[in-house]
């Protein structure tokens, strides 16, 4: 489901889920997915994030967190991108995981330190792998 490989652009064979949520891609002019802090954090030591602002923060005081950013990568423009701050990758890959599955294509509610959490999730619909199962599309911490 994460790694199967699908075309958002009717060309190669080139994203998957994993893709598009943990590493981020450029689709139609803008930023499509990244919504890993981990990503976040190397591209921006490594020059190619420009933060401009947060436009929302998740309520727990500690880490993880939920935040929503706006930022560029290199030239492109995220408007707002939400993502998890200071979890592993193994968690979010859990989290996002339980999500689609129990609630593909809607919003999921989980409870995280007492504090309800919302998680979109869409599936792939053009493609399907093994007795009809999608591909995930993308699954995010909505802020």
């Amino acid at each position: 489901m994460w790694f199967g490989l699908y075309t958002r652009t009717k060309g190669p064979l080139d994203s998957s889920g994993f893709e598009h949520i943990f590493h981020g891609e450029i689709h139609n002019g803008g930023i499509s997915g990244f919504h890993s802090w981990v990503q976040f954090y190397l591209q921006e030591k490594a020059g190619q994030i420009n933060y401009l602002s947060y436009s929302a923060k998740g309520p727990w005081s500690g880490y993880p967190d939920v935040y929503g950013f706006q930022f560029k990568w290199g030239t492109y423009l995220k408007t707002l991108g939400s993502m998890f701050i200071g979890s592993s990758p193994e968690f979010e890959i859990g989290i996002l995981t339980l999500c689609y599955v129990t609630s593909p294509d809607s919003l999921c509610s989980v409870k995280i330190g007492g504090q309800t959490l919302r998680i979109q999730t869409y599936t792939w619909a053009n493609s399907t792998y093994g007795s009809g199962k999608r591909y995930v599309a993308s699954a995010y911490p909505t802020v």
